[in-house]
């Protein structure tokens, strides 16, 4: 069986009906439904038409079906927003069904990928093209242990090409406006392979067809992803034009997608710094904490993709609840503008992103890079000037809501509107029974809360609003 590929579908936008052809466009706006649902969502191709259908009920079955997919509402009808969606570009192929073309979840069984362009399109400079593809195949990279290096000549594990019309793969491309590209899953020959339809205007904005959204795309179904029904994921298989291409990062979805093939990015590719009470890592500077001292506290405590890291001082242990070692850094080691014996850190799985507080200020790092335009003030999140530092913060990716804990009382954030919620601070020991003194620190794992204070930590049910255990606050280091 012939390998499928996936496509990138464009749909021309017909903006305007003429009035004495309302009648015609109203069944050429059925029959794109048709091919839509027959395309995309496993309507039986039986060549009956909508409107001579007696038995309507499997189609209306079907447009809910996809209505639900895009997260429209399940009317069941042809109404303005699905005609809207339908209309929109989109990936070619389908949001359900037709998956056993792919056996099993298809993966590279490497970690280290090859890649060749093979040849350009005449509407960016070749640099241009470069660049988009490496920036494509970077956004994976930076969540995977995936690498890629490119070759200039010979078979590569993932040859990119531009071609019009019928280009030796049997799936031709059919002019400008609708299909933008194609790619393979993994695999040897052809598979893993992405093409790009050079009838298209590419561009490096979005005045055209922008290649970097459209290679990053095709090159996660050339990894093995394939669609997701979370709008804001670049696996979506609507096209969108209005993404911020400057801000441009993976949504947790996608992460979640590629990890679960993959598995998480090492945090760094430099060896393990640690010092010995013997040899200090900074002379003058006190000796590193240890591990399984039974006094030993935690400034901070956040996750980092999947793994957990636990500040001290100017170091930090880095746990990932697949190994059983903790390893022990500097934290000048992955992130030399931060400042040592920080005060708060959470991870924001929404955005990728820890925030680390020390002080009046916040850093955000993505991976080991702090982002640009930081530290910024903590009063622009919407704090009052009467505080003047963070003791522990969590964001919860569920409700989407960050809570910055301060002495006794604490602030919730939510992080769809990007503002402090009214009706705070409150009081930590009424909402959070149990947890009465100052938090150092706190996580969120399998659920529970871990608020930690002094040499002890407790774990916290948020459904059940109660304390199910106290335990040493090393107890994750193995100790």
């Amino acid at each position: 069986m012939r390998s499928l590929p996936i496509l990138l579908l464009c749909v021309t936008v017909c903006s305007t009906y003429p009035l004495d052809a309302a009648s015609r466009g109203e069944d050429t706006s059925m029959e794109l439904l048709q091919k839509y649902l027959e395309n995309y969502y496993g309507l039986v191709k039986d060549g009956i038409q909508f409107v001579r259908r007696k038995d309507s009920s499997p189609v209306v079955k079907k447009i809910q079906e996809m209505q639900k997919f895009l997260g429209l509402e399940m009317t069941g009808k042809l109404d303005s927003n699905t005609l809207e969606m339908i209309h929109k570009p989109r990936c070619g192929v389908p949001d359900v069904g037709h998956f056993s073309t792919f056996p099993g979840m298809p993966k590279w069984r490497k970690n280290h990928l090859t890649y060749r362009i093979v040849n350009y399109t005449p509407d960016l400079p070749r640099d241009a093209v470069d660049s988009a593809i490496e920036k494509a195949l970077k956004v994976w990279e930076e969540v995977t242990p995936l690498t890629f290096s490119r070759v200039h000549e010979g078979e590569a594990d993932i040859m990119i090409s531009f071609a019009v019309r019928e280009h030796g793969d049997f799936i031709p491309f059919d002019g400008p406006g609708y299909n933008l590209a194609h790619a393979y899953a993994p695999g040897p020959g052809i598979n893993g392979d992405a093409h790009f339809d050079d009838d298209e205007q590419w561009t490096k904005d979005t005045s055209g067809i922008n290649l970097f959204l459209v290679a990053a795309h095709e090159l996660g179904h050339s990894l093995g992803l394939l669609h997701s029904d979370n709008p804001e994921a670049l696996m979506y298989p609507v096209y969108d034009s209005f993404v911020d291409l400057a801000g441009f990062h993976l949504s947790q979805d996608d992460v979640d997608g590629i990890q679960s093939l993959y598995g998480p990015a090492p945090v760094t590719t430099q060896d393990p710094v640690v010092p010995t009470e013997s040899s200090p890592s900074d002379p003058g500077q006190d000796s590193p904490p240890t591990m399984c001292d039974p006094a030993l506290s935690f400034d901070a405590v956040s996750t980092l993709r999947g793994e957990i890291l636990f500040f001290k001082d100017r170091h930090f242990w880095r746990k990932s609840l697949r190994t059983f070692e903790p390893e022990f850094y500097l934290i000048s080691s992955f992130w030399p503008s931060l400042p040592s014996s920080v005060d708060a850190a959470c991870e924001v799985t929404s955005k990728d992103t820890v925030f680390i507080f020390k002080g009046n200020q916040f850093w955000a790092i993505r991976g080991h890079e702090v982002q640009a335009g930081y530290p910024r003030s903590i009063y622009t999140l919407g704090f009052p000037p009467t505080v003047r530092k963070i003791d522990a913060a969590i964001s919860d990716k569920e409700k989407k809501k960050t809570y910055f804990f301060v002495e006794d009382k604490y602030w919730r954030f939510d992080e769809k509107s990007q503002s402090m919620e009214p009706g705070f601070p409150r009081q930590v020991a009424k909402d959070f029974p149990g947890v009465d003194s100052k938090v150092d620190a706190v996580f969120e794992a399998f659920g529970f809360f871990y608020f930690f204070n002094g040499s002890s930590q407790l774990e916290f049910d948020p459904n059940a609003k109660k304390v199910t255990h106290v335990l040493k606050s090393n107890n994750w280091l193995n100790c």
